[in-house]
Parts: structure tokens; sequence; C-alpha cells
């Protein structure tokens, strides 16, 4: 979930709700200055959430049929995440109601399931979650194709799938994050579609979004940080199949494409070793 920025919501949106502590998630403490590089413990702790996530959404992409709604989704998940005895990352943080974020068709990120938002054969959907276990958060998410899709909806997730492994392959100690956006970027383009730079991937620890921000696109906005092994990131690029630019429903939560265009997104919670990468989120190993 890229919601504040560092989530960060967006670059320009404003803040929201903090959540209360019904939540059952730590109070939220002032941003800390600096990355958290974990500890072997730690990382520990962080594989056992991120795969409580992993299997939340290998369960829902294995079960979403035409007819369903986007709030039975929503229900499936948090029940599936409270069995494994972890609390949904997602619900009543910065006041968001639901464990998932769901998004059809336009709908960029951020979208609030609804029991009147049903899904159809055809569809592309956007299923993005976490998990908070032990203390640490997983997050990730996944775009499914609902039936048989349109040749455009299947090659945009195709490329926007591609363009997170392109990211993650540049993952390794003494490589830089500019590495990741670059590769992103590049293979977006090449494929005819467009970046969404409005919102950004993170780190990911304690807290659901940690520094640092972790750009689909060349950038001067940010540091430009050396990864260092024990670091945890979220990495989320967002595809278009039109314009770049997008806009925020009245619910004031929902993102969507200026020009209705379709938007897929993928995202892996990922650490960073001395010679590569780890994918904690892989839906492979569950």
């Amino acid at each position: 979930m890229n919601i504040i920025s560092n989530l960060l919501f967006s670059k320009t949106s404003s803040a929201r709700r903090l959540p209360s502590e019904s939540t059952g998630l730590p109070p939220l403490k002032k941003t800390r200055r600096g990355i958290h590089i974990k500890s072997s413990q730690e990382i520990a702790k962080m594989r056992s959430s991120a795969q409580i996530v992993a299997t939340v959404l290998q369960e829902i992409a294995a079960m979403v049929e035409p007819g369903m709604t986007t709030a039975d989704l929503d229900i499936y998940a948090e029940r599936r995440i409270r069995e494994m005895g972890a609390t949904p990352s997602f619900k009543g943080y910065y006041g968001f109601p639901a464990s998932i974020c769901a998004c059809l068709n336009h709908e960029v990120v951020h979208g609030i399931p609804s029991p009147k938002k049903v899904i159809r054969r055809g569809d592309l959907l956007k299923v993005d979650t976490g998990a908070y276990y032990q203390g640490f958060h997983g997050d990730s998410c996944i775009t499914i194709a609902v039936g048989k899709v349109s040749l455009e909806a299947a090659s945009l997730i195709k490329a926007a799938e591609e363009a997170l492994y392109k990211g993650i392959e540049q993952v390794k100690a003494g490589n830089y994050l500019l590495d990741i956006a670059g590769a992103i970027e590049d293979h977006v383009k090449a494929s005819g579609y467009s970046v969404v730079e409005d919102f950004t991937g993170h780190g990911v620890g304690t807290s659901l979004h940690e520094e640092p921000s972790v750009f689909n696109v060349r950038t001067n906005q940010m540091p430009n940080v050396k990864l260092k092994a024990g670091m945890t990131l979220a990495i989320e690029p967002i595809v278009n199949a039109g314009s770049k630019y997008t806009r925020t429903l009245r619910d004031r939560w929902t993102v969507v494409t200026v020009d209705n265009s379709l938007s897929a997104q993928f995202e892996h919670t990922i650490l960073v070793t001395n010679d590569g990468y780890e994918i904690l989120t892989d839906r492979t190993k569950v």
C-alpha cells in the first residue's frame, strides 16, 4: 500500500486521520530519520508477516469470480489474516476503512471495498493488502484478470508485472534506488505505457511505511540511496495504459486515471542481501 509518503498517498495529498488504538496496531510514531537495517531476528519475523500476505493474495486470486463484490474479498482477507494470528495493516490506517485496497479497471490505488462494487468478467482487479505480525508488516499487491480479458488488459498486466521484476533484479547491496527506478521506467516506456509518478514504493518494517521512498522513475526529488543488506523495501510500480496522471475521488481515497484508461499494479516486499535479494512476499512459496 503506498498510502503516505514515505507513503505516500501522493506527493501532494493532505494528511489523513491517525488510526485509533482499536485497530490493534501500535501508536504511530513520528517518522524516524534514517533507514532501519533489520537484524536476522527481525528478518525472520518479516518473513512470517510477508508470507501471511502472500497466502491471502494467493487465495484471493484463486477464488475471485464474476458476481462477487470487492466487499466479499475484504471480508475474506480480514478473516484469513486474523486466523493466521496477524492484524490487517491497512484497516484504520490513517482512517482507511478496510483490510484490502480493491481497484477495478481505471481505478489506480486505494479503492475502498464495497458491496456495491461488483466484479465482472473481463475486469482488471487490483488487490493490495498488508499484515502486521510479531511487530512487523508485510505488504504486497497483485493484479488479477477476471476471466477472459481484452488483449489490451492482458498486455498491460504483463508489462506491469515484468516491470516489478525488472526493478527487483536491480536489488543488491551496493546498487542504488535509482537503479530500481530506471529499470522499471525503461521497461514500462518500452512497452508503450506510462508510469504513475504520484505514488511510490517505500521501506517497510515495524512501520507500514518507512524510509526510503522507492521511486518508479528516475528523479532528483530524493537522495539516491545506496542499498545495504538488511534493508526491506516495498517495490510497487503502477502502470497506466494511457496518461500517467490521476485524480482522487470524493471519498478522498480512491484514485483513478484522468482519461479512464486501464491501470495495473504489482508489489512485493523485498529483502536486500549482500549478493542480491529475497522476495519475502513470494506467492510461489505458500
